[in-house]
């Protein structure tokens, strides 16, 4: 029994083909919004690239992209199919075209729902690529005159003023990694010296972070230096007051900004595929139903539409059959190449009489 059997007239057969070619064109507009959201997330991925360990991140705005393009080729083709279906004599020359088309696009469709699962998905690839990437940053901070590393410094301050964080995880990630420049450190001081070597690195380590750490709602003027000596400070304990720096290390706060944006560029991509499915459902009903035509010169006659010839069931069975003989046909084939092997490395054997 044929899956989604539908009896048709020419009428229905009209209505269907004009819904058809508007859904196309409006899928074409879904493909364009998918390309375009591709495009926004690369950009917004390539301006935080100093701070991003390596270029895992670009697989979901690429596949964005690759999905936005395809979508545009497919659709527009199955608007001018839809189309060209209303007269008899135009859609002939596609009737051969329409199987391997519906084909491309089950696997466009499949694509298109690995997109949407990798927008959800890649919240941990993410993550550790961000890590990785602010921990080298923080590290570079202090490189001013360092060819090649120079910026890093406003990179961070611009990424910390910006998403309202401080350091990776927080601001104590600050007291661990040297981010003032020896170029600015007076090496004949005895703070100086002595903090340098009070650790085996030679750094110069300090309870203090940079000025971008600074959260400018705060009452109190900020405290970014000895932000751990109580005494320091007029009436100030960091353990039970609450700090006039960010809390939030910058991991998070990009984690959650790209996440946001992919979880809900996933859900977009999700309506697309669903919007994809039933114009494919719809163009493959279109199909079967000018196939089945009794008598192609009498275009009122009714038809039939069918979304599968058999059941589910016994189409998957036919399937499996299909690979099986495949299957053992390669290997006859395999094991007729062998014999013939066999047969041309023998060689005749010749005796001589004396």
């Amino acid at each position: 029994m044929a899956l989604l059997k539908v009896k048709f007239n020419q009428k229905k057969r009209v209505k269907l083909a004009q819904g058809l070619w508007l859904m196309n064109w409006f899928s074409v507009f879904a493909g364009i919004l998918v390309f375009s959201m591709g495009l926004f997330l690369k950009i917004e991925l390539r301006k935080r690239s100093e701070v991003m360990d390596n270029s895992e991140s670009h697989l979901v705005p690429n596949s964005l992209i690759l999905v936005g393009i395809l979508s545009c080729a497919f659709n527009g083709f199955a608007g001018k199919i839809c189309y060209d279906s209303l007269d008899p004599a135009k859609f002939a020359k596609w009737k051969p075209m329409l199987k391997p088309y519906l084909a491309l696009c089950c696997v466009f469709n499949m694509l298109i729902f690995f997109v949407a699962l990798i927008c959800f998905l890649m919240r941990g690839s993410l993550e550790s690529t961000l890590a990785q990437g602010l921990k080298n940053g923080m590290k570079f901070y202090r490189d001013t005159d360092t060819p090649g590393r120079c910026f890093m410094k406003k990179t961070i301050d611009m990424l910390q003023i910006e998403f309202k964080c401080c350091g990776n995880n927080g601001y104590k990630d600050w007291f661990e990694i040297q981010w003032i420049s020896n170029r600015y450190l007076d090496f004949s001081s005895k703070e100086v010296k002595d903090r340098i070597k009070s650790n085996v690195d030679g750094r110069y380590l300090v309870d203090g972070v940079p000025f971008s750490c600074c959260n400018p709602s705060s009452p109190r003027p900020c405290i970014q230096y000895q932000v751990t000596n109580n005494s320091a400070h007029y009436s100030y304990d960091y353990q039970t007051e609450e700090l006039n720096l960010w809390r939030r290390g910058c991991r998070e706060a990009l984690l959650s900004y790209y996440s946001g944006m992919m979880s809900s560029m996933g859900a977009v991509i999700l309506l697309v595929w669903l919007f994809e499915m039933s114009v494919m459902v719809g163009l493959r009903l279109l199909h079967t139903s000018l196939e089945s035509i009794a008598n192609p010169e009498d275009p009122e006659c009714e038809s039939e539409g069918w979304v599968l010839e058999n059941s589910l069931k016994d189409t998957f069975k036919s399937a499996l059959e299909n690979l099986k003989k495949l299957g053992k046909f390669n290997q006859v084939d395999a094991g007729a190449e062998g014999a013939e092997g066999e047969e041309g490395g023998k060689t005749p054997a010749i005796t001589t009489v004396s």
